[in-house]
């Protein structure tokens, strides 16, 4: 038996004005998720539990079976991981985005324009994290380069005591002001946001940028904090063998941190701009390779959701469908291997909010040897109506893998 889990982050959504009142998942033309859908098990999953935040974090480790309220130490940490950060019991890890603020000249008085500065290259990135790492960066605090937008900072003999930290997704088109930490252990991260202002507004990238009228990289934002994390080995919990394929180092480093396989697969954005083809022809070489389970990660809806773009996310969901979902189905048939297939997003991104939500999430299950009767369509409405429900997110995992649990 091969599984599949197919996590279309942020798919979920609630009628839209710009789409008709509808949902991009009702919107989209998704022809091989709806084939799947109507001989499937269908229903709603809470991936977030009642206190945690809905973050991508804490939503995909429940989607993989590990439970946060056991597990989580904080977001960075995990993405650390992947961009090969080994850390010391005694560091805090901090996500350390790349954004576009207005140029008001107090810095409380920014509003942020962009949390993910006009999805920088990973090239151009790196030369600002570099710049801040020379001019910032000491025997306490160390920037390490990610992907595209998403960087890490690392505290020695941190704290995880910082008050709040706001994702910068959470605040587009706001006055920063309000959203900066008042913890005085915050104190101090708060004044490297404020001293990189100064070294990048007039950073070589970002007169390059500034000639052509693309958002500038002009502040970097600390938000995501926590320590190393511990995760029990998929293989060693569930009897199978597992790879990761995604775009984001959030994804990667869970599966890092799980003992899971996590290839690079180049030209590879988070974005609608993705090589589809080229992740789903990774999945397929790990399938070919031995691995029993493939979690196959599309930023895109996300993305999309926290930009308001409505006519992308709904584009997103098309792509997933047509260049991704297609080419797995037909290995699958040609294989002649028995096969589960788990289709969901990790949250809702509504257009409305530009934000996550922690509403529970349509899911779709297939099993090739065990069809059944599910809906015509793939959509939150027809999930709901199905009547199924999991309450316990990590459960969802075990259930694809046909474990023995108590739902």
């Amino acid at each position: 038996m091969k599984y599949l889990v197919l996590l279309c982050d942020g798919m979920a959504d609630i009628p839209n004005e710009a789409l008709n009142n509808r949902t991009p998942m009702e919107c989209a033309n998704k022809p091989y998720m709806d084939r799947l859908c109507r001989t499937a098990e269908i229903g709603l999953c809470k991936t977030v539990a009642d206190g945690l935040k809905p973050g991508s974090d804490v939503a995909n480790l429940s989607v993989m079976g590990y439970d946060p309220n056991v597990c989580y130490t904080g977001r960075s940490p995990l993405e650390a991981a992947s961009i090969g950060v080994d850390l010391k019991d005694t560091d805090v890890a901090l996500r350390c985005n790349i954004v576009t603020l207005s140029n008001e000249e107090k810095y409380e008085d920014k509003t942020m324009v962009d949390y993910c500065a006009g999805d920088i290259s990973t090239e151009e990135a790196h030369k600002i994290i570099n710049t801040i790492e020379k001019e910032l960066g000491n025997e306490i605090y160390k920037f390490y380069g990610g992907v595209s937008y998403r960087h890490c900072l690392v505290v020695d003999n941190g704290t995880t005591d910082l008050g709040t930290l706001t994702p910068p997704h959470d605040i587009s088109g706001k006055v920063i002001a309000e959203h900066l930490s008042n913890s005085e252990n915050a104190k101090p991260l708060i004044d490297l946001m404020k001293n990189s202002y100064d070294i990048l507004k007039d950073h070589p990238v970002n007169i390059e940028r500034r000639k052509k009228g693309l958002n500038e990289a002009n502040s970097i934002w600390l938000w995501g904090e926590g320590v190393k994390p511990k995760l029990q080995n998929f293989k060693e919990k569930n009897g199978v063998k597992g790879t990761v394929i995604s775009a984001v180092d959030l994804l990667k480093g869970i599966g890092i941190c799980g003992g899971m396989d996590t290839p690079d697969v180049p030209n590879t954005t988070g974005y609608i701009d993705t090589d589809f083809e080229g992740k789903t022809n990774a999945a397929i070489s790990a399938f070919k390779n031995g691995s029993d389970l493939v979690y196959l990660h599309f930023e895109a809806p996300d993305e999309c959701g926290h930009r308001g773009e409505a006519q992308n996310k709904v584009k997103a969901i098309e792509l997933i469908d047509s260049r991704s979902l297609k080419l797995l189905l037909e290995y699958f048939e040609n294989s002649d291997e028995d096969h589960r297939i788990l289709i969901m997003p990790d949250h809702p991104t509504p257009l409305c909010t530009m934000t996550h939500s922690r509403e529970p999430v349509p899911y779709l299950l297939f099993d090739s040897s065990k069809p059944q009767k599910g809906a015509e369509t793939f959509t939150e409405a027809n999930c709901k109506e199905s009547g199924n429900y999991i309450d316990f997110g990590p459960s969802i995992m075990d259930k694809l893998l046909e474990k023995n649990t108590v739902m």
